[in-house]
């Protein structure tokens, strides 16, 4: 199929782009990478009336880093991040979430926005927003400048709490300070670069002892949306991760998703999938490098 006919207009700066969604509303777009967005259109899920171009709006494509936050402009290539030295070296779980998304192709042209703003349930950068509790900074002609948590921001499948006049504008990171952190991702697909049939994420952080002090861990592509376990994370905190423990906070993780079933899966293989994978990443992040 096609996409149906629609209107384009490249934005001149964000006011710009503000201005047209107040104007057209719902009927409007934005578009930056369109690596969701075109194939949506070709399929004609999305049949939007106007397209805003926002990619070469330079407000929104900074990179900031400060000793506690990593700050992402909407428009900031994948990319771009996956190339970025000292982002790897101080949130290496968004790099780890990376390595997952699509293909170098998909990368090169994809957004950090533009991934979080469609909020597919097995995207990886929003369950690594989720683990980092990251904010989302929003703009809008009619409400003027807003703040959204990460675990307020995803509502659904492809649902957001991104209103039909509002922008993503950037997102801030936060970043965990100490020594002793680790991070890991992993999912399983049919192919690299498919939609996984399952995900898990975590960072954690170890004192002196090799007790873990702080921990963060997800799941994803096992509900609507990404799913974070603060208050089983708090359990690990003062023990130390053995793969005995690691295999019954994972357990009891994946018996809390809904996730469907399809001609790849059952539901119930997708659960088995998120505890094995949770289990492993926890190992992985607690297991101190030789």
């Amino acid at each position: 199929m096609k996409a149906a006919a629609f209107d384009y207009i490249r934005a001149d700066n964000v006011e710009h782009a503000l201005s047209l969604l107040q104007q057209h509303g719902g009927d409007a777009k934005l578009i930056a990478g369109g690596q969701t967005l075109v194939p949506m259109m070709a399929m004609r899920l999305a049949r939007p009336e106007l397209l805003v171009d926002i990619h070469r709006l330079d407000a929104l494509r900074t990179i900031s880093l400060t000793p506690d936050t990593l700050t992402l402009g909407a428009g900031v290539r994948q990319c771009e991040v996956e190339r970025h030295a000292e982002i790897g070296q101080r949130l290496p779980l968004i790099h780890q979430a990376l390595h997952w998304v699509g293909h170098q192709q998909t990368r090169n042209r994809g957004t950090v926005g533009g991934s979080l703003v469609y909020a597919d349930p097995s995207a990886e950068l929003p369950l690594a927003a989720l683990i980092l509790g990251a904010t989302l900074h929003l703009d809008s002609a009619d409400e003027g400048p807003r703040s959204v948590d990460a675990q307020d921001f995803f509502l659904g499948p492809m649902f957001t709490a991104i209103g039909d006049t509002d922008l993503l504008h950037r997102i801030d990171w936060p970043i965990w300070q100490g020594t002793h952190i680790r991070s890991a991702f992993q999912e399983t697909a049919i192919r690299h670069g498919d939609f996984a049939m399952a995900s898990a994420a975590c960072q954690v952080q170890l004192d002196a002892q090799g007790l873990v002090a702080r921990a963060s861990f997800g799941l994803g592509g096992v509900s609507g949306t990404p799913l974070v376990f603060a208050e089983l994370a708090q359990q690990l905190v003062g023990q130390r991760l053995s793969p005995e423990l690691a295999k019954d906070v994972a357990h009891a993780a994946a018996q809390t998703c809904d996730p469907g079933s399809d001609m790849h899966a059952s539901a119930d293989y997708r659960r088995h999938l998120a505890a094995a994978l949770l289990a492993r990443v926890l190992l992985q992040a607690a297991t101190p490098k030789e």
